[in-house]
């Protein structure tokens, strides 16, 4: 009966090697055996390194050294490629079964959300790795504590991977690795904190491709390392430089997968690739070995486990097989290749010693349990057979990053005022959420680098004179270099954008430039230079605050305006609201707005007004319009009574609502 050859065999080591976060893999290596460069001597001189950078994080001797563990290769401190973060060793309980020197310090970022490192390059494609080995290094056995411990990886400025080491031993090594277009003359690789942990690094590689290799990387796609396996015997986990001319890693399969019914089979004869096709360059040393099955089972699943940092259901793989036919035999064989249950490739049989790679043209393919099967189809006499594979997942490289130029002479600037600004780092205007303090960028133009239009530097503690690649940075709008102590001459800003230059404040002595003057006078530059010495020579609209005073005098005149008339409109619709409410109580509203000290208005008789005033006894007083008459409420209450005469009530309108009411 056929057997799914997918099982895991775990064995156990001082330090264990896991591939990636996305694989969980613990594999145990006799103390002699680990982590050996190559698996085949290589004779005669070893492929150049030339273009290699390989930092060793936290490192802080600045001399360059070479690891025995990987002969050829040149370490170097990552001193002078990051700002930044604290220098650490691992603990001591682990440093003797680091794999490399590398593993033994490594450099952590506790401050800033993100920590970018800038790798010098040339344009062109390029491999990018990040090695990670915690070691218990602050003493808090942050991966074992139960809590999540995780944080991210950009390259340039879009999201590379999530570095997941929750619950992983302390002297595990992880690492990631990417394949990237490199935009410009560097490569910014950054540890982004989320919050759930302290991002650090032990490692940083970069090495160089050729521009045929991987055709389906490009300047929109790159590729994230997800398992890169070589299979048959290898007597080392991890082959790479110099067997791999790129430095590129794989993992022994025999490692992990090493249970019946596998079989080995190797040849000593070369294996070639077609003329002309460089499009993966698998070495020959590797191509050399297969991985097959005894003829009585017919079909091997290949499992690459997801992690869980990893969307399973929404994960895009990119498969490459590479196959060469080294069995002696001249005996038939063919079989289906899948991925999970799609038919990828049918009826394919491997050339003879000679490479054959297999992908669909750059294509991802959902396959969420990322399960790869190989079918021996039924006319062939031989079971599947495999030299190599490849597993990538797709990164979006969808922010543009900054301008090459603005970023130049941004990092002029940065360094000639020796500016250590926390979020300084990285790509100055992309992504969004992570651009410099005091930058404004211009996204709206679409599949264009952002630019550069505004630079805010005031109260920065600049010292010195004007740094003269503001006047180079073509986009640049709004220039406010104020409240600094900058000193000297006035610098011939010739830039055709620039429409505010605030110099205000500083110790500038002139002289200004004409064609800044001319662009002034010309309503075209906002300049502004009050609070400078240059501006005891000279009297002028850019040495007084006057637009200042002018703009507080206009919104101290118009706010107050704008109030009173709003208060006015409120009073007349709430006096209208009020009269049309009243509406049967006029009389007495009016009689109440001629009478304000008066409290309780009530209707009297003329009988009720003879018994209050005793018959109209007491006089207090006279008038045009008629006689006072002293009185006495019920309750006691004193009280005036005026009698109009007769003559008075055809004289004055105003005065007959009273009368009637008070003689009705």
């Amino acid at each position: 009966m056929p057997l799914a050859c997918n099982a895991l065999q775990k064995s156990k080591s001082a330090m264990a090697i896991i591939s990636s976060a996305s694989t969980k893999l613990t594999w145990i290596l006799a103390p002699l055996l680990v982590l050996a460069t190559a698996t085949i001597r290589v004779h005669g001189q070893p492929p150049s390194t030339s273009g290699f950078i390989s930092l060793d994080c936290g490192n802080r001797n600045t001399t360059p050294y070479t690891d025995s563990s990987i002969r050829g290769i040149q370490h170097q401190s990552d001193v002078g490629f990051v700002e930044g973060g604290l220098t650490h060793q691992i603990a001591a309980v682990y440093m003797a079964g680091a794999p490399y020197e590398s593993q033994k310090t490594l450099r952590s970022f506790p401050n800033g959300s993100r920590n970018c490192y800038t790798l010098p390059s040339t344009p062109g494609k390029k491999l990018v790795r990040a090695l990670f080995t915690y070691g218990d290094y602050d003493g808090l056995n942050r991966t074992m504590d139960g809590s999540p411990f995780l944080f991210g990886l950009h390259i340039g400025a879009n999201f590379w991977e999530a570095v997941n080491l929750t619950s992983w031993d302390p002297s595990s090594t992880i690492w990631k690795e990417v394949l990237t277009v490199a935009p410009g003359g560097s490569v910014s690789v950054c540890l982004i904190n989320f919050g759930t942990g302290t991002p650090f690094v032990s490692a940083l590689e970069l090495r160089p491709l050729q521009d045929s290799m991987y055709p389906f990387v490009n300047s929109s796609v790159s590729i994230s390392y997800f398992r890169r396996i070589r299979f048959g015997q290898a007597t080392d986990f991890i082959t790479r430089y110099p067997l791999d001319p790129y430095d590129r890693f794989w993992e022994g399969w025999s490692f992990s997968y090493n249970t019946y019914p596998w079989m080995t089979l190797n040849t000593s004869s070369p294996v070639r690739r077609l003329p002309g096709d460089n499009t993966f360059q698998v070495p020959e040393g590797i191509l050399q070995q297969a991985s097959t099955l005894d003829t009585n089972y017919s079909f091997f699943e290949i499992n690459v486990a997801v992690g869980p940092n990893l969307d399973a259901k929404n994960l895009q793989l990119l498969p490459i097989f590479h196959f060469a036919e080294i069995n002696i035999s001249n005996q038939n064989r063919r079989f289906d290749i899948y991925s999970d249950n799609d038919l990828l490739f049918p009826d394919f049989s491997p050339s003879r010693f000679q490479a054959d790679s297999m992908h669909e043209n750059g294509q991802f393919l959902h396959n969420p349990t990322a399960t790869f099967l190989l079918n021996k189809t039924r006319s062939s006499r031989l079971p599947p057979l495999i030299n190599a594979f490849e597993v990538y997942s797709l990164v979006r490289m969808d922010n543009l990053t900054t301008d090459a130029d603005d970023v130049n002479y941004m990092k002029e600037v940065k360094k000639h005022y020796n500016l250590a600004r926390i979020n300084w780092n990285g790509d100055p205007c992309s992504p969004r959420e992570y651009s410099w303090e005091g930058l404004t960028c211009d996204y709206s133009k679409r599949n264009q680098n952002p630019r550069i239009v505004a630079v805010d530097l005031s109260t920065s503690g600049l010292k010195g004179g004007l740094v003269i690649s503001f006047m180079n940075m073509a986009s640049l709008e709004n220039l406010d270099l104020s409240h600094n102590n900058l000193t000297g001459a006035i610098p011939d800003y010739q830039i055709k954008s620039l429409k505010v230059l605030d110099l205000s404040y500083n110790q500038l002595d002139g002289p200004i430039p004409n064609s800044i003057l001319q662009r002034s006078q010309a309503g075209l530059l906002d300049l502004r230079l009050e609070g400078n010495p240059v501006c005891s020579k000279v009297k002028d609209t850019y040495c007084s605050n006057k637009k200042n005073t002018k703009s507080t005098m206009l919104i101290a005149v118009i706010v107050p305006v704008v109030l009173v008339s709003l208060l006015v409109v409120m009073c007349i619709l709430w006096k209208l609201c009020w009269k049309g409410k009243s509406g049967d109580n006029e009389d007495y509203a009016m009689y109440e707005e001629e009478t304000p000290l008066h409290i309780d208005i009530r209707r009297f008789t003329y009988a009720d007004l003879k018994h209050i005033t005793n018959d109209f006894k007491q006089i207090v007083g006279k008038g045009g319009f008629g006689t006072v008459y002293h009185g006495t409420m019920e309750n006691g209450d004193e009280v005036a009574v005026k009698v109009l005469m007769e003559t008075s009530i055809a004289e004055s309108t105003d005065f007959l609502p009273e009368v009637y009411h008070k003689t009705n």
